[in-house]
């Protein structure tokens, strides 16, 4: 089965760029007459496919309208003035940059370029996409009286202890939750997997390396959770603050981190052959996985496998997006409704799904080697605006499933991204690529996560405070949180 996984957020394309310094002086008309002058309209029909694309493959242009308040077609007619007035590709491609920055959506953007020619990637953690600059650094670890595990079994989640009006709080870091953000899983697993730096690395390859470092990610953080509950905690604070996001391992390691049996968020998604493809293949897989079953397994997968073929029949039918682009609501739904957060259902117990070679068919989480409530006591999740993407899938759960007690400021509003790869659109002129969101998370209350997670605690952050002055900002709000952590009643709770 084609499994999809969603896209870690990306800051870097919400920060603004430096572009156009002008140079004064003589010009000879020789060299004035030997550079060309700039043509806008390659540029402009590549501004036209963005706007089909934004019109056809964009999962939360209604949010965009509605909630954002964004005139599209203002904001188009403006980007057009900026590209005729541009004095060079440069100019141009900033207009373009400007327009995926006003849409506000962080999985929005254009790249300009992309390397074609490398081959087979080597076998370097590097060359792999291991970067340990996409962790969040520790906040949490900042506050006043934080003193650090005096033994820590993993290096990937620092861990601590700090007092709190009177309460023995345990503290512990998520940077990103994706292996991708740890170079040393990578090189464990290169040594585990006896791969040799020399060797070329290829899909299958750099599949086997994550993989192995995905499931040492989630023993490592099952062993912090468990220092962290012998070194007497009684409520635990997790910093995920400034985690940009990563993958679905968001999925397992909110469900480690609770007793309760999460329900996870219904997917959106966008109408069109992707989706579609993407159904046609899930369903196909289900029935086949049915034929080897028990009667019990069969009926079940026929069952499910039914419901993914009518979300094939709804991504085939279209919703005209015009009257979204005049600020009026379509017709039919923009959205289909189909997969959840955790894959085909929305919860399951993990034990149940033990040893079924169709397990992660139905519940992308049982990917990881997971267990549920490894931490069971009151639990507290720190945020601020550089939470984004699958951390806020991973707060929203929890928050959504009354799992938490969410405390910060309102994270970055980057939502579900990409699936299966995504929909890019390669601009035929320039060559540039518009990536979009091809899905959107819904709320329990049917939010869109794009708005972004407000925290129960709010803590006033602001964009200019340096780590150790939020750090301070919450800890001085962290006794409300604590209190409303412990007075929390959990429900639904795993057996």
């Amino acid at each position: 089965m084609r499994l999809f996984a969603f896209r870690c957020f990306r800051s870097d394309i919400l920060a603004g760029m430096l572009f156009g310094i002008a140079s004064t002086g003589f010009v000879p008309c020789a060299a004035a007459a030997s550079q060309p002058a700039f043509d806008p309209k390659p540029w402009l029909e590549d501004l036209a496919q963005a706007q089909e694309a934004l019109s056809t493959k964009y999962a939360n242009l209604e949010w965009v309208v509605f909630e954002h308040e964004i005139d599209l077609t203002a904001l188009f007619a403006e980007t057009k003035a900026r590209v005729e007035s541009a004095s060079d590709a440069a100019d141009a491609r900033a207009s373009f940059d400007r327009l995926a920055r006003k849409l506000g959506d962080g999985h929005v953007r254009f790249r300009w370029s992309v390397d074609h020619s490398a081959g087979a990637l080597r076998a370097s953690c590097g060359a792999l996409g291991f970067d340990p600059r996409m962790q969040g650094q520790p906040l949490a670890a900042l506050m006043p009286g934080y003193s650090a595990l005096a033994s820590a079994p993993a290096n990937e989640f620092p861990s601590g202890i700090v007092q709190v009006a009177g309460h023995r709080v345990g503290v512990l870091k998520i940077g990103l939750f994706s292996a991708l953000g740890y170079p040393e899983l990578c090189d464990a697993a290169l040594a585990a997997l006896n791969i040799k730096l020399t060797s070329p690395c290829n899909d299958e390859c750099s599949d086997r390396i994550e993989k192995w470092a995905s499931d040492r990610m989630t023993s490592d953080l099952a062993a912090q959770l468990s220092a962290i509950k012998a070194a007497g905690a009684e409520v635990l604070l997790l910093d995920v603050a400034d985690n940009g996001g990563g993958t679905e391992w968001a999925e397992a390691a909110a469900r480690m981190v609770t007793a309760i049996r999460l329900k996870s968020e219904r997917v959106g998604f966008v109408r069109g052959p992707h989706w579609a493809k993407h159904f046609a293949d899930t369903q196909a897989d289900l029935r086949a996985d049915a034929k080897d079953g028990s009667q019990k397994d069969r009926e079940m997968l026929i069952g499910l496998a039914d419901q993914v073929q009518a979300y094939q029949r709804e991504a085939e039918t279209p919703c005209e997006s015009q009257p979204l682009w005049q600020g009026k609501r379509p017709t039919c739904n923009w959205l289909g409704l189909g997969f959840y957060g955790s894959g085909v259902v929305d919860s399951a117990d993990p034990r149940s799904l033990k040893g079924k070679l169709w397990a992660t068919d139905i519940f992308t989480p049982i990917k990881y080697p997971y267990k549920e409530g490894v931490w069971h006591g009151p639990l507290i999740v720190l945020v601020n605006g550089g939470t984004g993407s699958a951390a806020e899938q991973f707060a929203a759960v929890l928050e959504d499933n009354h799992a938490a007690i969410i405390i910060g400021a309102p994270t970055a509003g980057a939502g579900c991204g990409h699936t299966n790869g995504g929909t890019p659109t390669t601009l035929k002129n320039s060559g540039g690529i518009l990536e979009l969101p091809d899905c959107a998370r819904l709320r329990a209350d049917g939010s869109n996560e794009v708005m972004g997670i407000q925290p129960d605690v709010l803590v006033g952050l602001r964009t200019t405070d340096g780590p150790h002055r939020q750090a301070t900002r919450a800890f001085q709000k962290l006794p409300e949180a604590i209190e409303r952590a412990l007075q929390a009643t959990p429900r639904h709770a795993a057996p």
